[in-house]
């Protein structure tokens, strides 16, 4: 399984009266993490949206084990968890200046028409993606 690392600095912006982040702000890694992993696969969502195609979110868990404060050093890992040519569930995990866990969760996307949100099938809409995608729950580069 490929997992993408993407390095995040900590904006002062994105801490609360506690000092540390605010848990929303996660939400923004994960995303961050996300584009990165599909730009390493060769795509872009921008592929998509041309063709007047989104991925929403359908769902998200996320799971706070430690915080992380203004200034540290973070790095949000991110690789396909399941896929089965409709639904995409991202896992990551937000590694703090130890190389500790910090933060981990999931998010679920499907893909649908913009206009109308009806879904459809990553397999037949981008069958590019999907076989890409096949290969990372396959452990294949």
């Amino acid at each position: 399984m490929n997992k993408v690392r993407t390095p995040i600095e900590v904006r002062y912006q994105e801490t609360d009266q506690m000092g540390v982040v605010y848990h929303a702000n996660y939400l923004v890694w994960f995303e961050i993490g996300r584009t990165k992993f599909i730009e390493n696969l060769g795509f872009t969502y921008t592929d998509m949206e041309k063709y007047g195609i989104v991925s929403p979110v359908v769902d998200v868990q996320i799971s706070f084990k430690k915080p992380i404060r203004y200034g540290e050093d973070t790095t949000v890992e991110t690789w396909v968890e399941t896929y089965d040519g409709i639904r995409t569930v991202y896992a990551y995990n937000i590694i703090n200046k130890n190389n500790d866990i910090a933060v981990s969760g999931t998010t679920k996307h499907v893909i649908v028409h913009k206009d109308t949100f009806r879904p459809l099938s990553l397999r037949k809409a981008f069958p590019d993606w999907h076989q890409a995608y096949m290969k990372q729950i396959n452990g294949e580069s």
